[in-house]
C-alpha cells in the first residue's frame, strides 16, 4: 500500500523556483535533459510544464513515460529530485490556468499559438537533499501506486536500518523517511 504523502513539503521546496531540468530517455534509450520553465502555482502531485507539439521531448515521452525534473538551490544546500511518468496533455483550459504573458517571448501568438502542448508529470517519488551534510541522508516521499518493478527494490530500500534519531537531530535534517544511502 502507498503511504500518503504531505504535498506541501515537496511544494514548499519547489514553489519558487523558475527553471527545473526536466530528464527524458530519447528515442535511443540514452537521457535526454533539458532546462524547463516552471509554471506551477499550486501542487497537487502533478508537475505542469508548457513546450512546442513538435518538440523532441514529446516523441521520448511517447516512446517511455519515465521522466525526472531535478530542482537546485546550490546557495542553500536544497537539492529536489522528483520522478514519475510524463504525459502530453491537449488541455487549452489547463494551458489558459498556467499561462503567464511572459510566455509569449517562446508562444508570441499567446494563448492562441497552435503550437503549445502541455507536460504533466505524475510524481511517484521525490527526493530532497536539504542541508550541507545532506550527502549522508536521501529524503523520500513516494506518490501514487509503484510500478510492478520498482516494488522489490522499494521493499530492499525501506528494509534497511535508517540512521540514529539523534544523528539525524544533529544534522537539522527535514525528513520524509529516512533511508542510508
Amino acid at each position: 500500500m502507498p503511504r500518503t504523502v504531505d504535498t506541501q513539503k515537496i511544494w514548499d521546496l519547489i514553489k519558487n523556483e523558475h527553471t527545473a531540468v526536466l530528464v527524458t530517455v530519447g528515442t535511443d534509450g540514452s537521457l535526454d535533459s533539458r532546462p524547463m520553465g516552471c509554471v506551477q502555482k499550486e501542487f497537487d502531485g502533478t508537475l505542469w510544464f508548457l513546450t512546442f507539439k513538435d518538440s523532441p521531448k514529446i516523441l521520448e515521452i511517447a516512446e517511455n513515460q519515465h521522466a525526472l525534473v531535478s530542482y537546485a538551490r546550490p546557495s542553500d544546500y536544497e537539492f529536489i529530485s522528483i520522478s514519475g511518468r510524463a504525459r502530453i496533455v491537449d488541455d487549452r483550459d489547463q494551458v489558459h490556468a498556467l499561462w503567464s504573458e511572459g510566455f509569449r517571448v517562446w508562444f508570441p501568438n499567446g494563448l492562441e499559438s497552435p503550437n503549445i502542448a502541455l507536460v504533466a508529470l505524475n510524481v511517484e517519488v521525490a527526493k530532497a537533499w536539504t542541508k550541507p551534510a545532506s550527502s549522508l541522508t536521501l529524503h523520500t516521499t513516494t506518490y501514487g501506486p509503484a510500478s510492478p518493478g520498482s516494488l522489490p527494490l522499494r521493499r530492499k530500500l525501506l528494509n534497511r536500518k535508517p540512521y540514529a534519531p539523534s544523528l539525524m537531530s544533529a544534522l537539522g535534517q527535514k525528513t520524509f523517511c529516512q533511508k542510508r544511502i
